[in-house]
């Protein structure tokens, strides 16, 4: 094997078990086979019956554990499923290997499909923001709203601490820096992730730091973990070059969906100055700026976020909706719900 190439991965059917996967309290688990894929699908069991659904798709090293305290927030008002995309949190690779947005887009429309769950509120950060806004724009029937957090759109002046990342596309720095930093442990790459990622690490309670150690000290085993890191970085790269209809910008003109854009004023690895030029992209859009937050603003103020979806919902008529039809169900003998409680449910 060539410096230049990557390691050779098993199959997903001969990967080895490396330990199980952090469940909070309230979520489930839940694998799904699918053409070509199999995602582990996390969920809460909604506050009632009768909830619109919710999707939520994580960035690039992230995983479906990054959506659990928005999650948690938002039980009285959508029923929520978070998604590992392929190779990620507890998804094997996909067969074809194929880690581009496109692939990954892919997945999440199969998942839809296949679920029947579509229309749903469909959230994304990161990665994830670019892959729900290729999702939003070639699929608009699968899509009520859509929220991106960070969202990885092309710059042109990319931000200076999000090159070493832009380099794991480089043929080869994936396993260079696996070498580099075969010594370090588990604590110091969390460490480094925090300060990258949050606009204040001091935020993170020491209980979050030791589940953070925990899962980090899984994916190390997991023999596919740099391959999926290199090949989804290069799919950003790839995707931030393609023109015409593929461009990412232009299919953000294209989505028709009620869209909330969250940007943080810390964020070291999407410029802040982008949120301006994403408004105006999104033909149906909302902006929301957190200056203290980073590039997680659903991690690190989660309360905020519950409650900008809430205005997103009441600006689209959804919230609305939901509230005739439960009085609708209360006169017919139903429990009638206190809005109050759906309040307290949303963090506001």
């Amino acid at each position: 094997m060539s410096s230049t190439e990557l390691p050779f991965v098993p199959p997903a059917n001969v990967l080895p078990k490396v330990g199980t996967v952090r469940v909070a309290e309230g979520e489930r688990l839940r694998s799904v086979e699918l053409p070509g894929v199999t995602l582990t699908v996390r969920s809460r069991p909604p506050a009632r019956e009768g909830l619109p659904p919710a999707l939520y798709v994580h960035g690039l090293g992230g995983s479906s554990q990054n959506w659990s305290a928005l999650m948690a927030l938002q039980d009285g008002v959508v029923d929520g499923e978070a998604l590992d995309l392929p190779g990620f949190g507890d998804s094997p690779p996909p067969d074809d290997g194929n880690y581009s947005v496109t692939g990954h887009a892919r997945a999440v429309i199969r998942y839809l499909d296949a679920s029947g769950r579509g229309p749903v509120h469909l959230f994304g950060n990161s990665l994830g923001g670019a892959i729900t806004t290729r999702v939003a724009a070639v699929r608009p029937d699968l899509v009520r709203t859509l929220t991106l957090v960070s969202p990885a759109l092309p710059e042109i002046r990319v931000q200076r601490a999000a090159v070493p990342t832009g380099l794991l596309a480089v043929p080869g720095v994936a396993l260079l820096f696996t070498r580099l930093t075969r010594e370090w442990t588990a604590e110091q790459r969390v460490r480094g992730v925090m300060a990258l990622c949050y606009g204040d690490p001091g935020r993170v309670t020491p209980e979050g730091f030791r589940n953070a150690v925990q899962e980090m000290e899984r994916r190390l085993r997991l023999p596919y973990f740099w391959d999926a890191m290199a090949r989804s970085a290069r799919g950003i790269v790839n995707a931030y070059t393609l023109g015409g209809q593929q461009g990412l910008w232009r299919q953000a003109e294209r989505v028709l969906a009620p869209t909330l854009l969250v940007y943080g004023g810390r964020d070291q690895l999407v410029g802040f100055r982008m949120a301006q030029k994403a408004a105006r992209a999104f033909r149906d859009s909302r902006l929301v700026t957190l200056p203290d937050a980073g590039h997680v603003a659903m991690m690190e103020y989660p309360e905020t976020v519950a409650l900008a979806f809430r205005e997103l919902l009441e600006d689209a008529g959804e919230l609305g909706a939901q509230r005739a039809r439960r009085a609708g169900r209360a006169d017919a003998g139903g429990d009638a719900v206190d809005e109050e409680g759906t309040d307290e449910s949303m963090g506001g």
